[in-house]
């Protein structure tokens, strides 16, 4: 039996681990990471999914600005290797994407693989500019609101306090 949950404080060690299992303790080093450094996550949006107990997926999602518009950075989301292929990345970012549109954002953006994000509705940003050495390639979108990347694009930062 599977349990959803939002992320808690508590969980976040158990979370870091399991990005690092899914993707090597090196994944700070890129890019992404210097827009999430020192800014709180999207809490309502960070999601945990535990099988009886143990942590098996998690997903989180941070503020940036794109070209001085809002819109929320996701990422990572992980999938502990010997649940992958069960469909539950797929529950997280649907269910994620649900919430975030009820809670009014309007748009997403990820660095990550067309072929698999296309599927939930991504599409490639051209016109939006990452942090170097993101591969521009792989900068994505997802409008949450009908024309929600209409005339958005330049550079992605990070998000500071007011």
């Amino acid at each position: 039996m599977y349990q959803l949950e939002e992320e808690s404080e508590a969980d976040w060690w158990e979370v870091e681990a399991l990005y690092d299992l899914c993707f090597s303790p090196g994944r700070t080093a890129l890019s992404s990471y210097r827009l999430r450094d020192g800014v709180p996550t999207v809490a309502a949006l960070c999601l945990t999914l535990r099988a009886d107990g143990v942590l098996v997926a998690a997903i989180r999602y941070w503020p940036i600005e794109v070209g001085g518009e809002d819109a929320l950075l996701l990422g990572p989301v992980a999938v502990h290797p010997t649940h992958q292929g069960e469909g539950l990345g797929g529950l997280l970012i649907n269910e994620s994407l649900t919430e975030a549109r009820r809670l009014g954002w309007e748009r997403v953006l990820l660095v990550g693989d067309l072929p698999y994000y296309r599927r939930f509705g991504f599409e490639k940003r051209a016109n939006v500019i990452m942090p170097p050495p993101t591969n521009p390639d792989r900068v994505l979108g997802f409008a949450l609101k009908a024309g929600a990347w209409d005339h958005v694009g330049g550079p992605v930062t990070k998000v500071t306090a007011a």
